[in-house]
């Protein structure tokens, strides 16, 4: 078999997987709109009862088909009745006293039901799909002798290099060794515009590389790269039942057991007790039979769950399962991790000191050459400061770096000290420059002194950067009347200045991992239901002590393993509209039961008023269900 047979093939067996899959999609929907289609030429035809039988009998067979065999199969599985079963049941005995149609009816709006249902779940999967089917099957793999050769993706192990051309997927997660690029993340973030990324950056399974060609250092195996990861959340959240679901499931089964057992007291008590004939009998229990079954209440949960797993999916938000949108819904309470979550984690300078009659030319150029050099945050965050200000050519000055405390060099002659107070000369600062420095210090700044020979010229006042989005985030939050609360290892003093320029309202800094899952618990011992956001290791035990652990999307596999809810973004704000679409999908829920029970109650009551006919019973029953499950698809489109 030659490559290009074997590719055929290959393709022609995802396309043929493709087709099964659009069939099982559609294949509930295309059943019940056949059902119709011959109930509605029965209908037509029903004064011809040697046609419109057949036909009505077809439609039971079309569109009960796949209810009953699924009803069928779980009671043997589970060894406990079920909706479907009592819904064949019901429309069974409608034929039995002759109303033919009205059990077709109800078969038909029960599939067309369902065929919703399955519409709901389908939608959920959307994602997961769209993202099984761009994962790339092969890698241009680099060998030791700088040849090229196809394998596949799923052999790469870490250390591999692999080439990535101009328009082709990346193969695995990894980093740049060569070539700059722009790359789609869309398929992995929802975010539309594409991120530039050159030498050192980290590129992810799945993403496309737009333009140029790519050398990249393999890091990940196949099963742990991010692509997988969100893979196994999707399919994770799909299969998980929340607290309300499970109890519905629990009851259906109970009730289905009652609502049999009073079908078979009906077709005999009313007939001695009331005087009814036993033909009246016989049919207003099988009314019965219809209007109690719990269809809508069982619709009421998992079409609403599975369009909000939808919804945050596509924009950006994964979460591990319905239980934890149930809970996001009714949490009082926020804990928040700083760097990182709150803050971007990327120190800026704020402030610059120097004193009187300092050449502020030489002054930006001696920070520019000698933090330059280092890899410090702290003097990169200098560096890219003073960059802007400094004209001269770029020399390379060698530095004597003290790990904790500042670098020295000397430069044109001159000794140059920048780092803490100690170590920058703390007998030769001026009084100004000392006075504005633990000022800068109070207001949470991590201050930064610079000493030229044996004198103090000037401070840097440094600060992590709060998050664009962070502060209207904390807000709403505040709206929702959730309380906030930070969480850090970092110093009381610039956490306070942190949580009070983003609006938090209770800090406890200087937390180890292990304190912070203590004060955790302390919070929800005060009756609160527990959010804890994060992103490195340290908040992992917090993360999954809280009631929702919430990681950002960027954050170390520890916290994105741990947590229960991704903003794949790192948008604070999905948070908020994760919130406020988990409290509209608490309110759906509710309307739905309420209005489910309601319907079976005044259902239940017509016909033992006897003013309710079979055919009114059956609409008023299957119409509820679809009405609760459109009343769930809301959330697909909400925002």
């Amino acid at each position: 078999m030659n490559e290009n047979t074997a590719l055929y093939q290959t393709t022609n067996q995802k396309e043929s997987k493709w087709s099964l899959h659009k069939w099982a999609q559609h294949g509930e929907l295309i059943a019940a709109g056949i059902s119709g289609i011959l109930i509605l030429i029965g209908w037509i035809l029903k004064d011809q009862s040697m046609w419109s039988i057949p036909l009505f009998i077809l439609a039971f067979v079309i569109g009960g088909f796949a209810k009953a065999k699924e009803g069928i199969e779980e009671t043997i599985s589970s060894k406990t009745l079920n909706v479907e079963l009592l819904m064949i049941f019901a429309a069974i005995g409608s034929a039995l006293i002759g109303y033919w149609a009205e059990g077709a009816i109800l078969i038909f709006i029960f599939s067309l039901s369902g065929a919703l249902e399955t519409y709901t779940s389908n939608k959920s999967k959307k994602d997961l799909t769209a993202l099984m089917s761009i994962a790339p099957d092969e890698a241009t793999l680099i060998e030791e002798d700088g040849t090229t050769i196809q394998i596949a993706a799923s052999s790469l192990t870490p250390g591999d290099r692999i080439m990535v051309k101009a328009g082709e997927r990346i193969a695995a997660d990894g980093v740049i060794l060569s070539g700059r690029t722009s790359v789609d993340e869309s398929a992995l973030t929802g975010e539309s515009i594409p991120q530039e990324k050159g030498q050192g950056e980290d590129v992810f399974a799945g993403t496309v590389n737009l333009n140029g060609s790519l050398t990249v250092e393999v890091t990940k195996h196949n099963e742990e790269t991010l692509f997988h990861k969100i893979i196994k959340l999707v399919e994770s959240a799909q299969e998980s039942v929340s607290p309300s679901q499970a109890f519905i499931e629990k009851f259906e089964g109970a009730y289905v057991k009652g609502v049999l057992i009073t079908v078979a007291v009906l077709m005999v008590l009313p007939h001695f007790v009331l005087g009814w004939s036993m033909s009246e009998t016989f049919y207003r229990a099988m009314v019965f039979m219809v209007v109690a079954s719990p269809c809508a209440l069982v619709a009421s949960i998992m079409p609403a769950a599975l369009s909000l797993i939808s919804n945050g999916a596509r924009n950006g938000m994964l979460v591990k399962g319905s239980v934890f949108l149930e809970k996001l819904g009714t949490s009082s309470m926020i804990a928040f991790d700083k760097t990182g979550t709150i803050t971007s984690g990327k120190p800026a300078v704020e402030q610059v000191v120097m004193t009187e009659g300092q050449d502020e030319s030489a002054f930006y150029q001696a920070l520019y050459q000698i933090e330059s050099q280092s890899n410090h945050p702290l003097a990169k965050a200098i560096s890219d400061m003073a960059k802007e200000h400094q004209t001269e050519r770029t020399v390379h000055v060698t530095i004597e770096e003290t790990s904790g405390f500042g670098v020295k060099a000397q430069l044109n002659g001159e000794t140059w000290r920048i780092g803490k107070k100690d170590f920058a000369g703390k007998a030769s600062i001026d009084r100004e420059i000392e006075e504005t420095g633990d000022d800068l210090s109070a207001q949470g700044y991590t201050v930064v002194y610079v000493q030229k020979d044996e004198k103090v010229v000037g401070c840097l006042g440094l600060k992590d950067q709060i998050r664009p989005e962070a502060k209207k985030m904390i807000q709403e939050l505040n709206d929702l009347g959730i309380q906030t609360v930070m969480l850090t290892g970092d110093q009381q003093k610039t956490a306070e200045a942190i949580a009070q320029e983003a609006g938090i309202q209770t800090v406890v800094a200087e937390c180890l991992p292990d304190e912070k899952v203590h004060e955790v618990n302390q919070l929800k011992k005060q009756g609160n239901s527990i959010i804890m956001v994060g992103d490195g290791i340290n908040d992992a035990p917090a993360l999954a002590t809280a009631d929702v652990g919430v990681a950002m999307g960027g954050g170390t596999d520890v916290a994105l393993e741990t947590a229960d809810l991704i903003l794949m973004k790192n948008n604070l704000n999905n948070l908020t509209k994760m919130i406020r679409l988990s409290r509209k999908m608490n309110r759906i829920i509710k309307q739905n039961i309420i209005f489910s029970l309601t319907v079976i109650c005044l259902l239940i009551c017509a016909n033992f008023l006897q003013v309710l006919d079979l055919p009114f019973g059956v609409i008023g029953h299957e119409g509820s269900t679809i009405l609760v499950i459109l009343n769930g698809l809301r959330l697909l489109r909400a925002s």
